[in-house]
């Protein structure tokens, strides 16, 4: 049987694997592709096991009692299914209007799905309540990049170029656990003599294979960067003539990091004066050179500003737009890229338009068919949308593509509150997920080698997903639900389920935004192994490296902001006197909802464990692998317990690909980019006798 060449359903690498039907099930192998080179993590190894999976959803299932959440699900056909939930639509809409309806996507749906679930919240649903998971991932970064460069592109650079740096300064990123493939660039790069330095609270796998690791105490990484910024000035290490031509806003920097003098950043942060000169200096002076940030400096109340410090640093150094140089945010989610480009974030249009931008909505009014007037105004963020659900004026029918929010939402409890006080809720997914587990109706959804459509990896290249196999019989498509439920509701002229069509529909739309694909077709994807946006015109030949001319902002220079270092929303007192931090393992991804399902994933890594430090274990009388309580303002979680001397002794990390890490999170949102805290909150730790839980 035949091979067909795609790409890991998982992160935003999206390594190429091949898929071959045999007489039992999908073998799957990864191939050349020139992210991967060959190259695949344990989570990639086993994806094809999720095609045929004995928990797979193979029907639509509906509430044996209409509105009764208490009772059992059953199944249903798509007409009765498609039919209740149009009807319930209409229902509230009539009585609420049209904002009481909304939907909430997700990170790893197609450019096509993604653009879709935009345009039919807007168009079918005539709503402006609509967000995605990428609000808890990559805004803050994002938002930074699009004030100083004028876009937003995660890496304006390929992966290769990071084994050309002669120094890189990885911070709040651990590519070791949730990347691996991507590890073979850094190991590339210092097989050739580079050095890098990894910024972290834990002493990961990634900061263990470093040249130096710098451990902050979680939440102060803005001064960490204020301070190298204030040390570069003072040592005459200003890259002053890229300043000059090529920046704005300077000086405004430059007196507020006059007051973060290394000692002063020491105290604050924890990090030895001496670390910060050598981390500056070997930026300054082994180049090429890159910071690349990631999630655990972006996931705080001030996550922009804190991402902006960074940024701030690598134009004061001059690092922007110079071969294998520069600045960068490492993606994570596997459609993280494109997923925030074309239209399901609250404020956004395809080509990463901004919806209040009158020329913008004029363009993609043209496009869809419409009149501009009849486009919402922008909705509420993510947090905030699930903040006020079943509410008086926030959304009492919801529609959720891809997300399992019960596990990845901070303040999970309350988010599921808010879930259960819906109207009617509606989950679209592979498997009976945390949150389907809740809906009134959910519906089965194909999967990654089930579909054609293209993804965006965090280098911006856009990438052609492959049909291998077809879905089972009663599953369809998220594009073929729209579509369906488009038809109900009136509108249904207005769209397409073929996404081919999407794709040729996507291009006119982004044509002209930030965003370019106007030139990008699927036959150039497959004979160039990708293309980089922006790709204005077929004849052009993509842009695989940013701001080698300019920025594409109303002057041409990047923009420096000044920021400033605040505390996180929430410091540890008497009663909660530790540092929560949460992130990745391994061996499991996001919510876990795949990858909990799987063997030999889960004998690798059964549960989760919270990692502490054994002093402040002994303290507390822990031992390794015992029962521990988490406790917030906000909720508890019982973890087993793993003693790690490599994280700071007043810091706990939790893994949050399990129910738990997120009953404890703070809320509390970055005021730019509406991200919540999820880096940052205080806890208490207690040991929990075996067999009280």
């Amino acid at each position: 049987m035949p091979a067909t060449a795609t790409h890991c359903p998982y992160c935003a690498l999206q390594c190429g694997i091949t898929l071959t039907p045999e007489r039992r099930g999908m073998r799957l192998e990864p191939s050349d592709f020139p992210v991967n080179k060959g190259g695949l993590c344990a989570k990639g190894w086993t994806a094809a096991e999720l095609l045929d999976h004995r928990d797979r959803l193979l029907t639509p299932l509906v509430r044996k009692t209409p509105g009764d959440r208490s009772s059992p699900l059953r199944e249903a056909g798509w007409d009765e299914a498609l039919e209740l939930i149009s009807r319930r639509i209409k229902s509230s809409q009539q009585a609420y209007g049209p904002d009481s309806v909304g939907a909430f996507g997700g990170g790893g749906l197609t450019n096509e799905k993604a653009y879709t679930l935009g345009k039919f919240v807007r168009v079918a649903l005539r709503s402006s309540a609509i967000d995605y998971n990428g609000r808890f991932c990559m805004s803050s970064a994002a938002t930074a990049a699009n004030r100083s460069f004028g876009v937003d592109r995660g890496l304006p650079f390929p992966l290769e170029d990071i084994a050309r740096a002669r120094t890189v300064l990885l911070v709040g990123a651990n590519p070791a656990d949730a990347m691996p493939p991507a590890m073979q660039y850094l190991d590339a790069g210092r097989a050739n003599g580079a050095r890098h330095i990894v910024v972290d609270p834990r002493r990961t796998a990634t900061a263990a294979g470093s040249y130096r690791h710098l451990q902050p105490l979680p939440g102060t990484d803005l001064a960490l960067a204020n301070g190298l910024t204030h040390i570069a000035v003072r040592e005459g290490l200003l890259d002053s003539d890229f300043i000059r031509d090529r920046t704005t806003g300077f000086e405004a920097v430059r007196a507020a990091t006059a007051s973060y003098w290394p000692d002063r950043v020491e105290r604050m942060t924890g990090v030895s004066a001496d670390h910060l000169r050598e981390t500056v200096r070997m930026l300054a002076t082994e180049r090429p050179a890159m910071i690349l940030t990631a999630r655990g400096a972006e996931q705080h109340s001030n996550g922009t500003d804190t991402a902006q410090a960074w940024l701030n640093l690598a134009l004061a150094l001059g690092l922007v737009g110079r071969d294998a140089s520069g600045y960068g945010t490492i993606t994570g989610q596997g459609n993280g890229q494109g997923g925030r480009e074309h239209g399901q974030k609250a404020d956004q249009l395809p080509g990463y338009r901004r919806l209040d931008d009158p020329a913008a909505r004029a363009h993609v009014a043209a496009v869809w068919g419409i009149d501009p007037d009849e486009l919402p105004r922008p909705g509420l963020s993510a947090y905030e949308m699930l903040d006020r659900l079943g509410t008086d004026g926030g959304v009492r029918v919801l529609l959720v593509l891809a997300s399992n929010i019960v596990v990845s939402a901070p303040h999970a409890n309350h988010v599921t509150n808010r879930l259960n006080a819906l109207d009617f809720l509606v989950v679209s997914d592979i498997f009976l997920s945390e949150t389907a587990a809740l809906a009134d109706v959910v519906l089965p959804t194909s999967q990654f080698a089930e579909e054609d459509g293209t993804m965006t990896n965090l280098e911006g290249r856009v990438l052609r997903r492959r049909k291998a196999v077809e879905p089972p019989p009663e599953v369809r498509t998220d594009l073929e639900v729209m579509k369906a439920l488009a038809d109900r509701l009136g509108r249904g002229r207005f769209f397409s389920d073929d996404p081919r069509a999407v794709f040729a529909e996507l291009r006119r739309a982004s044509a002209g935004g930030i965003a370019d694909y106007a030139g990008i077709s699927w036959e150039r994807i497959e004979a160039e192994e990708g293309v980089f946006w922006p790709c204005p015109a077929e004849d052009h030949p993509g842009t695989p490296r940013l701001f080698t001319d300019g920025f594409p902002t109303a002057d041409g220079r990047a923009k420096f902001h000044r920021v400033e270092h605040r505390d996180p929303a929430e410091m540890p007192d008497r009663a909660y006197p530790y540092v929560l931090t949460t992130g990745r393992n391994m061996q499991q991804y996001q919510s876990g909802n795949q990858t909990r399902r799987v063997s030999s994933l889960t004998v690798a890594l059964p549960e989760a464990r919270a990692e502490l430090h054994p002093d402040l274990a002994r303290r507390h009388g822990i031992g390794d692998s015992d029962l521990v309580e988490l406790r917030t303002r906000r909720g508890r979680a019982v973890f087993r317990a793993r003693l790690n001397p490599g994280i700071r002794p007043d810091t706990i990390f939790a893994p949050f690909h399990w129910v738990g890490a997120n009953l404890l999170t703070d809320p509390a949102l970055d005021p730019h980019s509406r991200m919540p805290a999820f880096k940052a909150c205080a806890v208490a730790i207690a040991p929990v006798p075996e067999g009280t839980t």
